[in-house]
């Protein structure tokens, strides 16, 4: 796929992503039922990949590697990475991290527009980190926010 329609791909997704939370109240968007998160929680959790994948697109674009060179590879432990993101946000509103998560999103597009077509290539780093660092992780999200939506009645 191209990087123009794996970009159309996320927008799509992204799209439909938001479509799973539109109409929640702010106390239906902080009430926990993932685990330990809210829907909030997951947005943040969005928010924290969109800016860190952002920052790799860009230091590719700029000819380096996605992470510092000998830094090893710095997202081994997603967990504490996903703690991180939540955390910061934790006492945001959800209009707030709302509105970052739609600004993330178009940041992460506009790294990713600075890369060369060929660097979209499946298999590729730029491939991989649209694939499944948005368009899946899009679709992940979406499909547990709807199913929580169906067994809670909203």
């Amino acid at each position: 796929m191209s990087r123009d329609g794996l970009l159309k791909t996320l927008d799509d997704e992204f799209a439909g992503f938001l479509d799973t939370i539109d109409g929640l109240s702010d106390e239906r968007m902080t009430n926990v039922w993932y685990g330990e998160w809210s829907v909030r929680d997951i947005l943040a959790h969005i928010v924290g990949w969109h800016r860190e994948e952002a920052g790799m697109l860009e230091r590719m674009a700029s000819g380096e590697r996605p992470w510092p060179e000998g830094s090893g590879h710095p997202y081994n432990d997603g967990d504490a990475w996903n703690a991180r993101f939540v955390e910061k946000w934790h006492t945001a509103s959800p209009a707030t991290i709302l509105e970052e998560l739609k600004a993330s999103e178009n940041a992460y597009v506009a790294a990713a527009r600075l890369l060369p077509e060929e660097r979209f290539r499946e298999g590729r780093t730029a491939y991989r980190l649209l694939q499944e660092g948005s368009i899946d992780h899009y679709r992940d999200h979406a499909a547990q926010i709807r199913d929580w939506r169906k067994r809670e009645g909203i």
